[in-house]
């Protein structure tokens, strides 16, 4: 039975990861460059638990020893035992059928901007356009290390969740990984200017507006969080893709 188990276990995990794969629920956890790997990876897996069932499946046909507990009488007197290997089939059937959703506002809320390393402030010139759409760590970027001389006289556009901070200033925030959603960090804007009313925390709107010199210390690290002259906005559905890199 234990080979059984074990197949079911492999089964799941190769079901689950090739879900998120094919679902994109996987970019709520890693950066979309892991995709490739998580498809072979549940491919391989889901052969593995079928070569497991299928030896299973064969050798019960060869007659078994007789068991040490056993009084060579046919009575045996062995204990069947929990297998420790059913805890794995939890979480995988939890991402199987609810998948946690990406970061949002209370990591953000918990975390200090990820601005703090000092960066080149030869930044190249903005794109053509008008509006010219920004990511919001590229924004933050030219806002604190090029002193916004970039973004000066365009207008921008930029898109994230909403963070609620002190005296009723809101951030626009976007969570920024480097490999997976355990080292991500937010990158936050203050919005100042025409503000939506009404928003909520984790919000997704989708902003247009004008650089502004001002900056604030975030309260969880004291780096710089610089601020966006907010002309127009939007509510937007959250994207498929949430984090930045």
């Amino acid at each position: 039975m234990r080979r059984e188990l074990h197949a079911l276990i492999l089964a799941l995990l190769g079901g689950t990861l090739l879900k998120l794969a094919l679902t994109g629920d996987y970019a709520r956890y890693v950066k979309p460059g892991i995709r490739p790997y998580l498809l072979t990876a549940s491919i391989v897996v889901l052969l593995v638990a079928g070569v497991t069932l299928w030896l299973a499946v064969t050798r019960r046909t060869v007659p078994a020893l007789p068991r040490e507990d056993d009084d060579g009488h046919g009575h045996g007197h062995g204990h069947r035992r929990f297998d420790v290997a059913w805890l794995l089939v939890l979480p995988m059937l939890v991402l199987l059928l609810i998948a946690p959703p990406a970061l949002g506002s209370y990591s953000a809320s918990r975390s200090g901007t990820a601005l703090g390393a000092a960066q080149t402030s030869d930044l190249p010139p903005l794109p053509d356009g008008d509006p010219v759409h920004l990511s919001v760590l590229d924004y933050a970027s030219r806002a604190v290390f090029d002193h916004g001389r970039s973004l000066q006289g365009r207008h921008l556009t930029l898109s994230g969740f909403v963070l609620s901070g002190d005296g009723g200033t809101w951030y626009l925030t976007r969570m920024v990984i480097t490999c997976c959603a355990a080292d991500a960090q937010p990158i936050k804007v203050g919005l100042t200017g025409t503000v939506p009313a009404g928003l909520k925390a984790n919000d997704w709107i989708k902003v247009t507006g004008s650089y502004v010199a001002r900056q604030d210390k975030d309260p969880v690290n004291g780096e710089a969080i610089p601020y966006l002259t907010v002309n127009s906005s939007a509510p937007i559905r959250a994207p498929a893709l949430q984090y930045e890199s």
